[in-house]
């Protein structure tokens, strides 16, 4: 027998109410001054008129984290890679990589997500996301015209489409006497095609909003967890539920007044937020959690879903489940703990020391440069001594009534203890200008080795942390996108991939269970990697050249995927542009063999390669000589043109002015000649 609605709402809120107490009470503070620290804010033990200077190691150190973290994970574009275990797994789990990422990069804008999220660990101790399957409707209204009753029973057959209006028309014709003789039916309908269309998405979610178990040590074994977000009356009407429900929990909740969403947003707005006026977008407190519960009362804990609203955990949606749609990232692992340490919380400390000897530094600075002084009374003029500017007098009645006091010098001790703290962080964290090679006391006269050794040193500590986010959070995330690939998507689907389009099932993945996730493609160093890729290419050709192309140790496809990783480690992604897919060339090689043609060996290939590539520059020469010769021709004519237009225009004008010169002497002659009175 099932428990009753009312015992399973009183065992929600209880959850609830703990996990806000557990988060209250251990992470909510923390959270709100790893914020401030990283933001540079006051500390609030400032003195007024005394340096207030902040430091920023907490952003210094993030920020240089943040670049070589998503350096690994984002530059290929693949965060997640699967395995077969078995070789009849090998093509889906080729297809399961490349359908996983696409979702993760095409469906959702997978960078910011995962630099969000990366952030979100370094600086609150934890980091999360959630996937689940997004279903939206979309109508669109069609019309057709002229359909015979066979097109029109196969158009309405259609389960999406709905008959918004039909006119039929009936076709004849005319008989010998004048009449209509009816032939056939058409019809002109106006139809409203319903699509559901889904997808998988991948959200951040805020440290504030994630609420969980005190005793949680993993995901695994995390008997409640929920996500407390607010919603819109509108969006949740839209989702179907009741309107009047709704709108009774709309209105002001424990999020509105949370202080970590206000540090957040505190330098954008003030104060908290008002409700809106228009009803539909007011907000509603929705809580949708997942928790371990005997529902059916068989003494076995099932995982169900549950969705509630507002503070009182009215709960309008109550299933079962099959896994819990979120994944977590914590930089430093805590054994038995879910949630570790966190980089801000290894060097907030730090931070404040460092301020406070810079803020003494500058105040003996400014003591130095205006030094308290020691004054006779009634020997000195006080106004004169208290308007300090360059070139002043000071009236005394007598020498030596003023003498300054001596302000020790501190700039010595406090540079050595600012140094002292930074190697302190470099401890900590890796971050130092050595890992960057930057730093010159380091790096100079030093080999190249020593050089690289120092840096991979210094950078131990972030391949750490990008290995612990391998192993957590990405392989979860990259098993629940595929879950949700292989449970929902009710057809195949087409891809891009490396500019050739894939038609792609999820539902004949029925071996889901021979993978695994191997993420984190590499932490090391790229010169080094691309030198041993190389070394292994050369022994590989080598073994092609005395073995030939059917020797057992190495293929020809393995080589040309070796050649293709050191165009990826260089930074290049389609490497489709420089070779060809190893399915291409068996396939060339085994028509070759079927026309009983002997594969050349890689030696013939590249002398036929060269030899294409010299005729090919040739013919290119040829072409390039022959274009200039008819740009000649063409210029040549041109200008022969324009200097017979301007022969011609010169001889018109010469006739022109022939002309005016005879008609000038015919007038003079004339006028002479005529008689004078």
């Amino acid at each position: 027998m099932a428990i009753s609605e009312l015992e399973f709402r009183s065992i929600i809120s209880n959850e609830i109410q703990n996990a806000l107490n557990y988060y209250d009470s251990e992470f909510s503070q923390e959270r709100i001054d790893a914020m401030g620290y990283y933001l540079g804010e006051p500390f609030g033990n400032e003195v007024e008129g005394r340096s207030q200077v902040v430091a920023t190691e907490v952003s210094d150190v993030i920020e240089y984290i943040m670049p070589s973290l998503t350096k690994i994970f984002a530059q290929s574009g693949q965060y997640a890679r699967f395995v077969g275990r078995q070789s009849e797994d090998v093509s889906a789990a080729e297809q399961a990589t490349e359908l996983v990422n696409f979702v993760i990069n095409n469906d959702n804008n997978g960078f910011r997500v995962v630099h969000d999220w990366m952030k979100d660990a370094l600086l609150f101790k934890l980091g999360a996301v959630k996937f689940y399957w997004d279903e939206t409707e979309r109508t669109e209204e069609e019309e057709y015209e002229g359909l015979t009753e066979d097109e029109l029973a196969l158009l309405v057959a259609d389960p999406a489409i709905d008959v918004v209006e039909q006119e039929a028309i009936e076709m004849g014709v005319t008989a010998p006497d004048g009449s209509e003789i009816p032939m056939s039916m058409t019809y002109n309908v106006k139809v409203k095609k319903t699509e559901m269309t889904g997808k998988v998405k991948v959200i951040n979610i805020p440290p504030e909003e994630l609420i969980y178990n005190r005793r949680a040590t993993s995901l695994e074994d995390c008997s409640f967890i929920a996500h407390r977000s607010q919603v819109t009356v509108s969006d949740l009407v839209a989702m179907g539920y009741d309107r009047e429900l709704v709108e009774d929990y709309a209105g002001q909740n424990d999020l509105d007044n949370d202080q970590e969403r206000q540090r957040r947003f505190e330098d954008l707005e003030d104060g908290t937020e008002h409700d809106r006026t228009d009803p539909a977008m007011r907000e509603v407190l929705v809580t949708e959690g997942y928790i371990y519960a005997d529902y059916d009362d068989d003494g076995i804990a099932e995982l169900r879903r549950f969705v509630a609203l507002g503070d009182g955990a009215e709960i309008i949606e109550n299933e079962p489940w099959d896994v819990i749609p979120f994944a977590i990232l914590s930089p430093v692992l805590m054994p038995h703990r879910m949630v570790g340490r966190s980089v801000a919380e290894m060097v907030m400390d730090l931070q404040l020391i460092k301020s406070t000897i810079l803020r003494q530094m500058l105040d003996n600075l400014y003591l130095s440069n205006n030094s308290r002084v020691v004054a006779v009374e009634g020997q000195v003029n006080l106004d004169d001594l208290l308007t300090s500017r360059p070139g002043g007098i000071v009236r005394a009645r007598a020498p030596g009534m003023v003498q300054p006091l001596a302000v020790p010098q501190i700039g010595t001790q406090a540079f050595q203890m600012l140094g002292y703290v930074d190697e302190v962080r470099d401890q900590r964290t890796g971050f130092s200008k050595a890992s960057m090679g930057l730093d010159p006391s380091t790096l100079q006269s030093t080999t190249a080795a020593a050089v690289n050794a120092t840096i991979q040193g210094a950078q131990a500590k972030i391949e750490m942390i990008a290995r612990v986010f391998a192993e957590t959070g990405m392989k979860d995330l990259a098993k629940g996108v595929l879950h949700l690939c292989q449970k929902h998507m009710n057809k195949e689907r087409t891809i891009r991939i490396r500019n050739e389009y894939v038609a792609l099932d999820p539902r004949a993945w029925d071996n889901d269970f021979d993978l695994e996730v191997t993420v984190g493609l590499g932490t090391g160093n790229e010169d080094q990697k691309t030198a041993m890729l190389a070394q292994i290419a050369g022994k590989q050709q080598e073994i092609l050249q005395l073995m030939g192309v059917n020797n057992p140790v190495v293929s020809v496809t393995q080589y040309v995927d070796t050649l293709k990783k050191i165009a990826e480690t260089a930074g290049f992604r389609d490497t489709d542009q420089f070779f060809n897919s190893g399915q291409q060339i068996e396939q060339a090689m085994e028509m070759q063999a079927a026309q009983g043609q002997q594969a050349p060996n890689p030696a013939e290939l590249e002398f036929q390669v060269e030899q294409q590539k010299l005729q090919n520059q040739l013919a290119l020469q040829r072409e390039k000589i022959a274009a200039e010769l008819e740009f000649e021709r063409e210029k040549f004519a041109a200008e022969m043109q324009l200097r017979q237009q301007e022969l011609a225009a010169e001889l018109d004008l010469r006739r022109q002015k022939m002309a005016a010169d005879v008609q000038l002497d015919i007038q003079t002659s004339v006028s002479d000649n005529l008689p004078r009175v």
